[in-house]
């Protein structure tokens, strides 16, 4: 069935949940000429929203909630400038819901209350309600602290508002579980070249003249615009006060007149996560220039090198291993290395530590062996080791039989005497398996030469049969 349509006339809420007039649509007859260009731009209606046809398409999720008269409170998670805030104004609209707005960086419990009270007041049919439902937008809901967030869930449950919440942070660690629940998250994407170009045509219509640049210009301009378009409203803003009738601006000149745009990156957020995860598994899957690429956009977005020196330092211990036995001596000579040079200097040696770890052979064979021995450990107890390996300094040591039988290894045929290192009444168990890449198919070459030697000489060695003789 259609949307619902809400009457014309009826006023939205602002910030603190009192009423105001609703805000002028996109393209409305005569629109204020002093109002910004992102904002005189701004949709009147959910299928002019660019860049989320996997919610607002045909078939989109969104779409699909609106036909079926269902819309369910959500969480709007994306980027800046990707339309959150537009969005929740229009499902309003298309659902027949008055639109109500908070923001978390300024609103408190008080805030809160208010805006519930006045949503349970308009659901009452009569003279002191409007017998409407109300859609809360809560910008910035990630915010709210768990306590604050907790307050929603009353009047999610029972229907007092639908909740909108927009969010620049991961939902699964910004938000509590029970307000997840309730709520579904829709992922809202940075806008693609094809959208963004979109927003260039309607900025050339809205400013009656084609905007001053030359097409290589024009895609730098998408490119500073880095997927937020309202970043790429305010360019083209300043572009179209240049005075008409100049040549056309070339990437140097637009890059002259316009700052670019900063990458987005939070050192203590997800976007942080987010990159040291791409460079560790693109040097997990040996492509150096995948690597290199993530190196950078860390440290353009101010990240320590230290710490990138200390996670590529964990890589090349737990991805290379003895693969490449120098991998782990140079990540420890690059990270010196940045220590006595600083910035800039001391980056080109964590650059080359990327390349050195991209291009080695690769193992986590240690890792692995590391892990599974740990878990032995813990299931073993207090086992003690094999008496003939303990050190007798004392005579009561020596009756007892401690070093009794042991073999020095050194004057064994070929330097190894097979004997048994595990505790008495524990099975020999193999935990470290080489890759047999690099310098481990050496490795693998020799403890397979030992376990066929150990396994000769009865899973001891001289010494045992020594000790067996003695009994």
């Amino acid at each position: 069935m259609p949307p619902r349509r809400p009457a014309p006339a009826a006023p939205t809420a602002d910030l603190f949940g009192a009423s105001a007039p609703p805000p002028e649509p996109c393209h409305a007859e005569g629109p204020a000429p002093d109002r910004p260009l992102a904002d005189r731009l701004r949709p009147r209606s959910l299928d002019e929203v660019v860049g989320q046809d996997h919610l607002l398409g045909s078939q989109g999720t969104i779409t699909r909630m609106l036909e079926r008269d269902a819309l369910a409170s959500l969480i709007l998670w994306g980027p800046p400038g990707v339309g959150k805030t537009t969005i929740a104004r229009l499902l309003a609209e298309a659902a027949g819901l008055r639109f109500a707005a908070l923001s978390a960086v300024f609103s408190g419990v008080a805030d809160l209350k208010r805006a519930f009270d006045e949503a349970r007041a308009r659901r009452q049919a009569g003279p002191q309600g409007e017998g409407r439902g109300t859609l809360l937008f809560v910008d910035e809901i990630h915010r709210f602290n768990r306590a604050q967030q907790d307050g929603f869930l009353p009047v999610v449950e029972d229907g007092t508002v639908t909740l909108v919440g927009a969010t620049t942070e991961n939902p699964s660690f910004a938000l509590n579980g029970a307000l997840l629940s309730r709520c579904q998250v829709m992922v809202l994407k940075r806008l693609d070249d094809a959208a963004l170009e979109k927003l260039l045509a309607r900025a050339e219509e809205e400013g009656g003249r084609p905007l001053p640049v030359d097409i290589a210009a024009r895609a730098v301009l998408r490119a500073m615009a880095d997927g937020d378009g309202r970043y790429l409203l305010n360019m083209a803003e300043q572009l179209l006060a240049l005075p008409e009738g100049g040549e056309a601006l070339d990437p140097a000149g637009l890059s002259a007149l316009l700052a670019k745009r900063a990458a987005l990156y939070d050192k203590d957020r997800e976007e942080h996560y987010n990159l040291i995860s791409a460079l560790h598994k693109s040097l997990r899957g040996s492509d150096p220039d995948a690597a290199l690429y993530w190196f950078a956009r860390m440290l353009e977005g101010g990240e320590d090198p230290r710490y990138i020196a200390r996670r590529l330092t964990r890589f090349a211990a737990e991805d290379v291993g003895l693969a490449d036995p120098t991998a782990l001596p140079a990540a420890i000579a690059a990270w010196e290395t940045y220590e006595r040079l600083g910035s800039p200097e001391g980056e080109l040696a964590l650059a080359q530590l990327v390349v050195h770890l991209g291009t080695a052979p690769k193992s986590n064979a240690v890792y692995v062996a590391y892990n599974e021995a740990r878990r032995a450990a813990k299931g073993t107890g207090s086992l003690m080791p094999p008496a003939h390996i303990l050190n007798a300094p004392t005579k009561l040591m020596k009756q007892l039989g401690y070093g009794s039988g042991y073999a020095y290894d050194h004057q064994e045929d070929e330097a190894f005497s097979g004997q048994n290192y595990f505790p008495e009444g524990m099975a020999r168990q193999q935990f470290y398996r080489p890759a047999g890449r690099g310098a481990e198919a050496r490795i693998l070459e020799r403890l397979e030469r030992w376990a066929e030697l150990r396994e000769k000489r009865g899973g001891g060695g001289r010494g045992d049969r020594r000790m067996k003789e003695r009994e």
